[in-house]
């Protein structure tokens, strides 16, 4: 058996995919089913480690951006693009793979189109409340689709479309509790807040949690992850904030959570600030009361959205980037922790909304079709 996976380059297209191996690993073995064999197909890796470590082998493609804007490199990715249909088009014929399972963005879409052209059943999956161009585009050749947020049901065809939720790997979906106060070096009976800018970070959130430190730090401790990007500029203004400040130890700064870090943060969590991305789908699995700040100009609008849909379940404030003050940001937290009822509501919220068996779900599907489509 043999299935492709493809997506845009970003954490949230490339983790859900990986999360849904995992899951066909543990159908396969449960029963005792032949052996799969899986390959990404995209311009880069992503992450190399993580393929290798889930058994994928990586096939470079080409694929070229549309831009909403005029410029001369619309001009040099048409051709680009037409030469990554051809190439990937012969890539795709020499696996043959048995299912296709795309998560969209434009990188995805020679590959979809290629398993159109030679018969490969698609699966596709939509992280967002408003689907992207290229998953509304390759929804055409799909024989199922998977969506995270059951607002975009609408524009897909509902004979083939299912309400799953997320995929989530194995290794962040528990929070961590016993230990994690030691292994982060937090206090004991001090609230924790954890800061997520998600995996290039957000300078905005940054920059407002600096401002607010001085005050924060009075009654809480504070786990920020910048970003790598962003590390050394929050570093060297945190260190000037929090100069001669006695507090300064409740600041913990990492550019980069790894799986046990991220778990065992959100078993100490009393409240995450993130962006309005696929993170929403694990602070919902953890079942941690939150504050959104959604980008402004996210493509369609659809981080705004995401962020308002999952606020519907009372899991979430949400603080629109033109409003977010330090004064803002420390009231909207002040009434969250000190509330015990309300954010007790807002983590039973976030545990309603969470659907943890997103991937299971997905991975039965395409290993129904591989087996259909052996025969």
């Amino acid at each position: 058996m043999k299935i492709v996976l493809c997506g845009g380059g970003s954490g949230g297209h490339f983790y859900p995919l990986i999360a849904i191996t995992e899951s066909i690993r543990d159908i396969v073995r449960e029963k005792k089913l032949l052996q799969v064999k899986m390959y990404y197909l995209a311009p880069n890796p992503y992450n190399a480690g993580i393929l290798f470590d889930h058994e994928i082998e990586f096939v470079k493609i080409s694929a070229g951006k549309i831009r909403r804007y005029a410029s001369i490199q619309n001009i040099i990715d048409i051709i680009k693009t037409g030469w990554g249909f051809i190439s990937t088009l012969f890539k795709v014929y020499s696996i043959y793979p048995d299912v296709i399972i795309s998560k969209g963005g434009m990188m995805s879409l020679p590959v979809v189109v290629a398993g159109k052209i030679l018969g490969i059943p698609v699966i596709l999956h939509e992280s967002d409340s408003v689907p992207g161009r290229a998953n509304l585009f390759a929804a055409k050749f799909a024989k199922r689709i998977a969506i995270a947020f059951k607002e975009a049901g609408e524009y897909f065809d509902r004979n083939i479309t299912a309400y799953t939720g997320n995929p989530l790997r194995q290794e962040i979906l528990t929070p961590i509790t016993d230990g994690a106060k030691e292994y982060l070096k937090l206090e004991e009976n001090l609230p924790t807040i954890v800061v997520m800018g998600g995996s290039l970070g957000s300078a905005l959130i940054n920059e407002t949690l600096i401002v607010a430190l001085p005050e924060l730090l009075k009654k809480y401790q504070i786990i920020h992850q910048t970003g790598k990007l962003n590390f050394e500029n929050v570093q060297k203004l945190s260190s000037v904030v929090l100069q001669d400040n006695l507090l300064s130890s409740r600041y913990h700064l990492f550019d980069y959570l790894n799986a046990l870090s991220l778990r065992m943060s959100a078993g100490v969590s009393s409240i995450i600030i993130s962006r309005g991305g696929s993170t929403i789908f694990e602070i919902a699995a953890w079942g941690v009361p939150s504050i959104i700040i959604p980008l402004s100009d996210s493509n369609g609008d659809h981080q705004r959205k995401n962020a308002y849909n999952y606020a519907r379940e009372s899991s979430a404030i949400i603080i629109e980037e033109n409003n977010l003050t330090p004064e803002i940001l420390i009231t909207e937290i002040e009434n969250i922790i000190t509330n015990k009822e309300r954010s007790e509501r807002m983590r039973q919220g976030a545990l309603h909304f969470a659907k943890t068996d997103a991937a299971r779900k997905i991975a039965e599907v395409a290993l129904d079709i591989t087996l259909t489509h052996e025969q």
